[in-house]
């Protein structure tokens, strides 16, 4: 099965204007444009389907951003206007079900709407509820960041083994990273669109993981690591049974952890 992913940039300035109604002048940068104090967003509309046989396209990526623009950012804009924008969630699923049939012959499979280059909530094909949409599940993700340092060694394998499998990261003094880490909780929101309260959620991350994580040794300073590699893979693991617990009596409970240890490699957990 094909998957075609298209992100839509867009504002919705303090002012009303008629950008909409014109032709769009900067699709990368975002359109409408955001021209003074306002709202920056992305969509991220993921569909999936057979290819046509002409074009050999899911879907023309301009049918995707023509729908977003007509059908969507109105609604968003009306929203802020009405100050009904809620915990944000409830938009989101508002969104999915008036984009759910607007590519005849495709399947929206997912729609994420990006608050912050950081924080996102997302709706699945799997998880809406189009006969009760208010009971459909919601995604929130959001990312931090830690820096620590790390090597990459097995003592059960000789020390040529070592260099053979894990190359300059088994440097015996190790070496660092800048680890980016996203968070995902997963749940049905309340009457009001909230999953969780953001800053009760970010201090919890911050609390369970990140301040536990940051410049430190993590061979040497982390429990965690005592007897395991602290590949990216286990930390990704790791970071996700401290905050499971977390946020057992939430209404959002813990999804996936995603670490990225540089901008080409991450792993994410789940159970």
């Amino acid at each position: 099965m094909f998957r075609l992913s298209r992100e839509v940039r867009f504002a919705i300035n303090a002012q009303p204007d008629a950008q909409l109604s014109g032709r769009p002048s900067n699709a990368y940068g975002g359109f409408p444009s955001l021209t003074g104090l306002g709202h920056y967003f992305t969509l991220e509309v993921t569909l999936s389907g057979a290819l046509d046989a002409a074009s050999q396209y899911v879907r023309n990526i301009k049918d995707i951003d023509d729908a977003v623009r007509r059908l969507a950012i109105g609604r968003i804009e009306r929203h802020i206007r009405e100050r009904t924008f809620g915990g944000g969630a409830q938009v989101v699923v508002e969104l999915f079900g008036i984009l759910r049939d607007a590519w005849p012959g495709a399947t929206l499979e997912q729609l994420k709407w990006g608050l912050s280059p950081f924080l996102h909530y997302a709706v699945r094909a799997e998880d809406f509820q189009p006969d009760r949409p208010e009971h459909s599940m919601v995604r929130l993700s959001q990312k931090f960041e830690f820096s620590a340092s790390h090597r990459l060694h097995n003592p059960s394998l000789s020390d040529q083994a070592n260099r053979d499998t894990f190359g300059k990261c088994n440097n015996p003094h190790g070496h660092g990273h800048n680890y980016e880490v996203q968070v995902t909780l997963a749940g049905e929101p309340d009457a009001g669109g909230v999953l969780v309260d953001v800053p009760v959620f970010e201090r919890i991350v911050a609390e369970a993981a990140i301040d536990r994580f940051d410049h430190k040794n993590l061979n040497v300073e982390l429990p965690e690591f005592e007897d395991v590699i602290p590949s990216v893979e286990n930390i990704a693991r790791a970071i996700y049974r401290l905050l499971k617990p977390r946020f057992s009596d939430s209404r959002g409970k813990l999804a996936s952890v995603t670490v990225w240890e540089t901008p080409k490699t991450s792993c994410e957990y789940s159970e």
